[in-house]
């Protein structure tokens, strides 16, 4: 029997949370992010802004320049959080299997629960239907074989979309979408594959090993043939107890180059990170910052503090220290980035030993 996976993805999430929460600003392009007469730089926008051109990762100014009549709204992580904890406790209820990847992303293994395409579809627009009227927040599903194509068909047709790919039919939905589209193929390896006369996932598939020995070297190259292959083998993995780490991180629409840029988000996501902390009652020892070039080489780099914290504050510094390191060791531009803490306590533990030591 095929897997049937699903991968669920919230439409512009922080800007349909500040739409919720300011029912005014319904209709108007929205920008969430820093302050657009500084180096602020845009987290997501609404679906009005982005048909100006306002894209994730953008200077704030730049969004100003292309919508000048959007709204700017500062993020408001412990908000999000909120609305995510909502919408995931929602969709744990209703499917068994789930593994979430992001604050407003994540895979549902709908296997033994859905057996054709069209149960799928019933099934997934049932829960998109109750997620709208239960939350008020919009979801795209994209639903395959494998977490790849599921992710790729999410994107398909947002907002709101809904697109189920038939078992045996994975390579023909991928083979006419552009490279970029296909997970783990940023500007740079897309550029690198366009010299070599490739532009779409069908291209990718159809490479012999001679030939991606040439483009793509290595194991990221033979893994992401075999992905476009539409061949993904990856489980779901439902969460089971508490997690040893708390990460937040981002792939970036486009490469970026510029220190401060990176700065802010790695600000962003300990702002993030520290929020799910309290929340949960933990602190953290170690932050570790994560970069992924464009050639997907990945670096880490950490620091830990001289008592597990989970102050806001501390984790950003510690973050900003590690990113420093990493960017001296390896210049940007940088894909992805990300801000992980991990010796995790309980905050009620901490305090016991603290008094016991004192």
């Amino acid at each position: 029997m095929a897997r049937v996976v699903a991968h669920l993805d919230l439409d512009a999430f922080f800007a349909a949370v500040e739409v919720l929460e300011r029912p005014e600003l319904a209709g108007r392009p929205v920008v969430v992010g820093g302050d657009p007469l500084g180096r602020g730089v845009v987290a997501t926008a609404s679906y009005e802004a982005r048909a100006f051109g306002v894209r994730s990762a953008m200077s704030a100014a730049e969004a100003l320049r292309r919508c000048p009549g959007a709204v700017f709204v500062r993020p408001d992580h412990a908000r999000y959080r909120r609305h995510s904890d909502g919408l995931w406790a929602l969709v744990r209820a209703a499917v068994d299997v789930v593994e979430q990847v992001g604050i407003d992303e994540g895979y549902l293994d709908l296997t033994g629960v859905a057996a054709t395409a069209g149960e799928a579809r019933a099934v997934l627009g049932a829960l998109q239907g109750r997620i709208l009227a239960e939350t008020g927040l919009g979801a795209s599903f994209g639903c395959a074989t494998g977490k790849t194509v599921a992710k790729v068909a999410s994107d398909r047709d947002k907002p709101r979309g809904l697109v189920v790919v038939p078992a045996g039919r994975e390579e023909e939905f991928l083979a006419p979408q552009p490279l970029r589209a296909l997970p783990g193929i940023g500007p740079k390896a897309e550029q690198r594959l366009a010299l070599a006369g490739l532009e779409r996932v069908g291209q990718l598939a159809d490479l012999d090993d001679d030939a991606l020995r040439l483009v793509l070297p290595g194991q990221v190259g033979r893994e992401l043939r075999e992905r476009a292959r539409g061949v993904d083998p990856r489980p779901v993995l439902a969460e089971a107890g508490p997690s040893v780490s708390i990460g937040s991180e981002e792939t970036f629409d486009h490469d970026i180059a510029d220190p401060a840029i990176l700065s802010a988000h790695a600000a962003r996501f300990a702002a993030e990170v520290a929020e799910r902390l309290r929340a949960e009652g933990r602190v953290a020892r170690t932050v570790t910052i994560k970069l992924r070039y464009p050639d997907f080489r990945i670096q880490s780099r950490a620091r830990s503090a001289a008592q597990p914290t989970a102050d806001p504050a501390e984790i950003a510094r510690l973050a900003e220290v590690a990113l420093a390191r990493a960017l001296r060791d390896r210049p940007p531009p940088v894909r992805l980035l990300g801000v992980a803490v991990s010796r995790l306590v309980e905050g009620e533990q901490l305090r016991l030993g603290l008094d016991a030591d004192g």
